[in-house]
């Protein structure tokens, strides 16, 4: 079986959210040691990840620095990201394989993501990143074309676009190279946001794409036969905090839509990630599996966490 596996930008922090070097290195670890799980079950497995806390490190280093230097574009710090965490992923990866004697190369691609340049949220950015910052220094950020709100007492906020992903461009890449045996790490934090100018040219934009959105699309280009969610809980629950809440086992898409449209997951957190495994359940009528990392071999047959699976014809 082909997994997609999407790790949270959390999931290469320490469990207080630190985000050191040597915490991203030991969190590197205990994500690969699922990976290789799935590679001695003769799985071929593709890892995606989010980046928020590392690009957030690269803004504060922006933020320090605007007066001596230009700050450095939202696209380039997902770029860089991307081959940071690439690096450090395979190092990991690399290890637990040999520690298990187990033979297979590792690859990480820094990966392009097209967007449309018409999408709304360039014209009206939302979409919150970094840190709070006083009036005074955001200001410095604004004179060097930077969006920034004033979010009242906490202070100003840079906002910008999150548009929806269309076409992972360097997807053709990664398919020669799982299909040559490597595990593919791939399309960090959604993938570097790219439009395609008129002329045919490629530009690199200021904006952020929902590393879950960015998940789907990445496992059904890799036609992958599931797509595995990894967050910090075994299962999706509705009726969270109540006395009434329960685990989301198996269920059908259309039964997981409803629960979504119920409003039993928050858009901040379990939101996102449910309606990604269902537009990745919808387009391609494989499994989307949403659980913890200790649990991703057994959910991935079908014994553990949250499983998406079509609804039956007239179901």
């Amino acid at each position: 079986m082909r997994v997609l596996l999407a790790l949270g930008g959390n999931a290469m922090t320490n469990a207080d959210g630190r985000a050191r070097p040597e915490d991203q290195i030991a969190a590197a670890q205990v994500a690969m040691a699922a990976v290789a799980g799935l590679i001695e079950h003769d799985h071929e497995v593709v890892v995606t990840h989010g980046n928020g806390p590392q690009v957030g490190n690269l803004l504060v280093k922006n933020e320090l620095a605007a007066a001596v230097v230009p700050p450095v574009p939202l696209d380039w710090c997902g770029a860089q990201t991307q081959g940071t965490l690439g690096f450090v992923l395979m190092d990991a990866l690399d290890d637990e394989l040999a520690r298990r004697g187990v033979q297979r190369r590792s690859a990480a691609i820094v990966t392009r993501t097209r967007v449309d340049g018409d999408d709304p949220g360039f014209t009206t950015p939302t979409k919150p990143i970094g840190r709070h910052l006083p009036e005074a220094e955001a200001k410095v950020l604004v004179e060097h074309g930077e969006t920034w709100e004033d979010r009242g007492e906490k202070g100003w906020r840079r906002v910008v676009a999150s548009p929806e992903p269309l076409e992972i461009l360097d997807a053709p890449a990664a398919l020669a190279l799982i299909e040559a045996g490597f595990v593919v790490v791939a399309n960090g934090g959604g993938g570097i946001p790219v439009v395609r100018r008129e002329d045919g040219t490629l530009h690199g934009v200021e904006a952020v794409i929902d590393k879950d959105l960015g998940a789907a699309l990445l496992a059904r280009t890799t036609q992958a036969d599931a797509l595995v969610i990894a967050t910090d809980v075994p299962h999706a629950v509705i009726r969270w905090g109540t006395p009434e809440a329960e685990d989301v086992g198996t269920v059908t898409l259309e039964q997981m839509r409803a629960y979504a449209a119920e409003g039993h997951f928050a858009s901040g957190s379990m939101g996102p990630k449910v309606d990604a495994v269902c537009r990745f359940v919808e387009q391609t009528g494989q499994r989307g599996i949403i659980t913890s990392l200790d649990q991703i071999t057994a959910a991935v047959a079908g014994d553990a966490g949250t499983v998406v699976v079509p609804t039956p014809p007239g179901g």
